[in-house]
């Protein structure tokens, strides 16, 4: 068995356990993987999103297939109580045989560019359509987080706002791990401002030697949230570890909320 099938075996027997059914959602130029599970109409719809996954095979050389080793967002999804749930892989991640080929610029350089937000929009508009609810919460897992949060500002149905170890502020990011830029991606630092309105809440872990504390408060401090009330730091969780021992009572915590200033 190949290593691309093994982390589709992976990710089909944790969405199988938890009651999922997979489906590929056409979006634009994108054909994105989604499971689904919608159990009522309950009025809401929780959207979870997906990290970088594999994008890279070492520092310098891009992966040929950015299907995560370890879905942290799928796991989460899976532990979830809400009756209404998707999951939403990446472009590249889980790809459909047959499917047209994905450039590879989508989980380098532009993994967070326009015509790839577009996308999302497009597909969490069906999968909304399909579950019959009215409302939206999103949860972005690492890079997920940076797509979550250019989705909302795009939308007037988003109703929660939930990142983990999200990718908040790319500039910081490149920074901290001295590597080039995202030139052609969009910027989640430029619509602070307008998300800002959203009861949201920012985890990040301890441990996290990926994304660094900096970037989360960076973030928030655009939005208006001068304390840092809307991040919460996970003790002893790392960047890929951990999360899921913890996610059903982080989903309890209150979400911050200002009044933005903007």
């Amino acid at each position: 068995m190949s290593i691309f099938r093994d982390r589709v075996s992976v990710a089909d027997d944790i969405a199988s356990h938890a009651g999922f059914t997979k489906e590929y959602i056409k979006a634009g130029q994108f054909t994105l993987m989604t499971y689904q599970k919608f159990n009522r109409h309950s009025g809401s719809i929780s959207i979870y999103i997906e990290g970088d996954g594999q994008a890279w095979e070492t520092r310098h050389k891009l992966s040929n297939d950015p299907t995560p080793l370890n879905p942290v967002a799928l796991r989460l999804a899976a532990v979830d109580p809400a009756e209404n749930i998707a999951y939403m892989a990446r472009p590249g991640q889980y790809p459909l045989e047959g499917s047209s080929w994905c450039d590879s610029k989508y989980w380098s350089g532009s993994r967070f560019a326009p015509e790839l937000i577009n996308a999302f929009n497009m597909a969490i508009d069906i999968l909304k359509k399909k579950s019959q609810a009215r409302y939206v919460g999103l949860v972005g897992y690492s890079g997920g987080g940076a797509i979550a949060v250019l989705v909302a500002a795009r939308r007037h149905d988003v109703i929660t706002l939930r990142t983990v170890a999200g990718n908040l502020d790319p500039k910081v990011f490149c920074n901290y791990h001295h590597v080039s830029q995202l030139e052609g991606s969009m910027d989640p630092m430029d619509v602070a401002r307008k998300v800002a309105r959203i009861p949201q809440r920012h985890f990040i872990g301890s441990k996290d030697l990926v994304v660094p504390f900096a970037e989360i408060e960076s973030f928030v401090s655009m939005e208006g949230d001068k304390t840092n009330t809307r991040i919460t730091m996970v003790d002893g969780v790392s960047h890929n570890d951990g999360w899921c021992r913890h996610w059903r009572k982080l989903l309890l915590l209150r979400l911050g909320t200002i009044n933005s200033p903007y």
